[in-house]
């Protein structure tokens, strides 16, 4: 008999949170206070926000719901709006949460201490529930593409989750990568603590165009023009870098399925993210949707032919 494991965070059954949890904060950008609930949620609900200050209006964390990408990762359903979504999301997605609403009574998803570590945390406190009903994943068949002069993000096929992340910046952050398959413990280890980040030299100007208004040292790095702000320094020598990869796995839990393919993104940003998961799902040719069960009788097949 031939026993097959599949890699990475391959599950049969799809999840969701074994119990509730709650967490208070202020929105990056706003600066408004905001309380956030999450609850489990049924098979094929997906992850749905719910804005409580309008009756629990729903709004899927889906790519058809993408409103905002600029400095953040907005959706917007009728007129209702659930700004910086993506650090909540990356989260979720790497932990394999497939069902959940998320309470929220404003409009912006708080910032907490500006990584995904705090939402590891309430997770890990929650537990996780297998549901009843397979889990369905998207593997990429043929290479994606999108292009902007020097800003590059690619997608080809990958029987895993797996990111290369480039960046470039002035100094003191520099170039930086970094290259991984995405599993609960590696984001939790290598990825969930680094922080957001900005420049102090562009923060006037953020202000002024309505941003940041709830940054602070405890919820952002700071760089100078010649090193950190933050009285405790970096958390990791390549944070901006981990930040960024945290940030593309919250834009591409926009696809709605868990993601077996390899990312590689140089340069990119939220505008970019987007854009690649809005190419995909324009073309259902680029893309299968199989199941836990079709992927590892693949495997076996594989492995009977090779012998």
């Amino acid at each position: 008999m031939i026993r097959v494991k599949l890699t990475g965070t391959i599950l049969r059954f799809e999840t969701t949170i074994n119990r509730p949890f709650e967490v208070s904060g202020i929105g990056l950008h706003t600066g408004v206070p905001v309380n956030l609930r999450m609850t489990p949620a049924p098979a094929g609900t997906g992850i749905v926000f719910r804005r409580s200050d309008f009756e629990f209006f729903p709004i899927a964390a889906s790519w058809k719901h993408v409103a905002r990408v600029s400095y953040a990762t907005s959706l917007m359903r009728q007129g209702v709006l659930i700004q910086t979504t993506e650090h909540l999301l990356s989260t979720l997605y790497s932990f394999a949460i497939d069902n959940a609403y998320v309470e929220i009574d404003n409009l912006e998803v708080p910032i907490l201490d500006g990584s995904g570590k705090p939402f590891v945390d309430l997770l890990r406190g929650a537990g996780v529930r297998r549901l009843r009903r397979q889990r369905k994943y998207l593997r990429i068949r043929r290479p994606v593409t999108v292009e902007d002069g020097l800003k590059r993000i690619s997608i080809i096929p990958d029987d895993a989750f797996r990111l290369t992340c480039e960046i470039d910046f002035p100094c003191p952050i520099g170039k930086q990568s970094i290259e991984m398959e995405v599993t609960p413990e590696r984001y939790a280890a290598e990825l969930a603590p680094a922080r957001t980040f900005g420049f102090e030299h562009e923060l006037d100007q953020l202000r002024e165009m309505g941003l940041i208004r709830g940054a602070s040292l405890e919820s952002a790095v700071c760089f100078t023009r010649k090193g950190v702000l933050n009285p405790e320094g970096l958390r990791f020598a390549d944070e901006c870098c981990r930040h960024k990869a945290l940030d593309l796995i919250g834009d591409l839990a926009l696809l709605g399925r868990p993601l077996l393919g390899h990312v590689i993104a140089e340069r990119a940003g939220h505008a970019m993210h987007t854009a690649l998961v809005a190419k995909i799902m324009s073309d259902a040719s680029l893309y299968e949707v199989v199941t836990f069960d079709q992927l590892a009788s693949r495997v076996t097949e594989s492995l009977v032919s090779s012998r």
